[in-house]
């Protein structure tokens, strides 16, 4: 005869465990604070490198090429390898991780800060050197705000690549939740392997929503003009059909 299954659903292994989330509660908590930590420090060091690169692109047009160019061959650079070149100057340490993810992240803030930048509209620049506006206040108050869509669409971007990237830091020691998933991989441990995994996918969701919450908070006038193109809209499929409606009254 065949034991039957024993109660506890960690001696059984199970993928979805209770029991899991209730004993390993602390683990996952720093895991997660982590996880977090390593996420956020590089995307901020990202956006500081990126904001001068892609103001030099815009100002040097000749600097554009090799800035782009150069971030875009980091970027293909395979994770592993990118820590191993850090390796001898940060050593095993979260450094190594964070500035790692930080140049991975410089290609799509540089492109799309400088897009953004770019795409702002010729007759806002004019208007403010019509007012008066020196070089940087222009700069601070015309045209980042302006390109404040297309710099969140990258930040987002970058954000959410950094979150999944994060894991590979366990390799030297230091990768969040990607510890618990490495670990769990090693051992088969079922329900650390989902539970870290469900993490890391809540952590991108959760803060791809606050920047495109941030995104709106920045760009109030988006919204107004949202509104008033969809008052617009529906003024004119009212008169639409106000207009057959008007001429069979006439004929009758």
């Amino acid at each position: 005869m065949t034991a039957p299954p024993p109660d506890d659903c960690l001696a059984r292994n199970d993928w979805i465990c209770g029991d899991y989330l209730r004993t390993r509660q602390q683990i996952l908590l720093d895991a997660v604070a982590q996880h977090l930590q390593l996420t956020l420090s590089s995307v901020a060091l990202g956006l500081v490198i990126a904001v001068p690169l892609a103001l030099l692109a815009r100002r040097r047009r000749w600097t554009a090429g090799p800035v782009l160019g150069i971030t875009t061959v980091i970027y293909t650079i395979p994770s592993l390898a990118m820590f191993s070149l850090l390796l001898p100057v940060y050593g095993l340490s979260a450094t190594l991780v964070v500035v790692g993810l930080a140049l991975y992240s410089l290609t799509l803030l540089v492109r799309n800060i400088l897009a953004g930048l770019d795409g702002v509209p010729a007759e806002a620049t004019e208007a403010a050197r019509g007012m008066g506006y020196g070089p940087m206040r222009q700069l601070l108050t015309v045209e980042l705000p302006l390109a404040v869509p297309a710099a969140m669409a990258g930040l987002r971007i970058a954000t959410v690549s950094a979150v999944a990237l994060t894991t590979v830091g366990a390799i030297v020691g230091y990768g969040g939740l990607g510890n618990l998933i490495y670990a769990g991989m090693n051992s088969f441990f079922k329900a650390q392997v989902l539970t870290a995994s469900v993490l890391c996918v809540l952590i991108a969701v959760a803060l791809d929503l606050l920047l495109l919450g941030a995104e709106r908070l920045l760009t109030p006038w988006r919204r107004t003009h949202r509104r008033t193109r969809v008052r617009g809209v529906r003024r004119r499929a009212t008169a639409a059909t106000e207009e057959p409606a008007a001429a069979v009254g006439r004929r009758a």
